[in-house]
């Protein structure tokens, strides 16, 4: 579980984040909604311990990230870009990754199936597609089997197959009592497979309920859009005129 507790953080004079409270439960979908620079990214690296939050505080299972026993065994994360030597296969890029996390051993053969890239275990990741690399950045966050796992965006450049390998896996994972907190900004499978929705916009929570609840505030043939559309205007930072002039 996830909690977060009336978490703050500034950048300068700019508040990015200010008071953000919620819950991701074991055994559940929460998807972190939101406009581009509602402060989703900030809060996701905060729980990662790349930020430091100016107030609040964050708990992982009732435990702050450094009293974790075993941080991979605890939580993994798969935040989109990550660091990486090209020249690493996708092999040695899971096992520099399991070296990092103090896992002495990890079966990155299996994992590499588990998340399609088996054929391309020997292949440098500089030579992967963006879709690789988001399954690559997924498989590092599973590597230690962790109760918990965060993902910011991982169905950017996966196609069709792969967007529904990862709902296939999202859903099994959860079924499987897997805490699992999700930025996206596919609404489409956030109504197929939300368990929660919070929904952040302008550094605080604009919504936070389950994905019936959220549903049912929306109307007309996409009823989740027009929910999320009624709770993020006003929000929104980077908004269009139109399309034509």
């Amino acid at each position: 579980m996830i909690s977060v507790e009336g978490v703050t953080r500034k950048f300068g004079d700019r508040v990015a984040v200010g008071e953000v409270s919620f819950t991701a439960e074991d055994g559940a979908i929460t998807y972190l909604l939101g406009p581009n620079g509602a402060g989703k990214t900030t809060v996701m690296r905060m729980i990662a311990g790349l930020v430091r939050p100016d107030a609040g505080r964050i708990r992982i299972d009732g435990k702050g990230l450094p009293e974790l026993a075993s941080t991979l065994g605890t939580i993994g994360f798969a935040l989109g870009a990550f660091a990486r030597n090209p020249r690493h296969t996708a092999e040695q890029h899971l096992r520099w990754q399991a070296a990092l996390g103090g896992l002495r051993r990890a079966d990155v053969g299996t994992l590499l199936e588990r998340v399609g890239l088996g054929p391309a275990a020997k292949r440098p990741v500089g030579r992967f597609s963006y879709g690789m690399l988001q399954r690559l950045g997924i498989a590092a966050a599973l590597l230690g089997e962790p109760g918990t796992i965060v993902l910011d965006e991982p169905a950017n450049g996966l196609d069709v197959e792969g967007t529904l390998w990862l709902r296939e896996l999202l859903t099994g994972l959860a079924a499987d009592g897997t805490c699992l907190l999700v930025a996206s900004h596919d609404l489409t499978e956030v109504a197929i497979t939300g368990t929660r929705i919070v929904v952040m916009g302008a550094g605080a929570v604009l919504w936070d309920a389950s994905r019936d609840e959220t549903v049912a505030r929306g109307s007309g043939e996409r009823p989740l859009e027009a929910a999320y559309l009624e709770i993020t205007r006003g929000s929104v930072e980077y908004a269009a005129s139109g399309a034509r002039p």
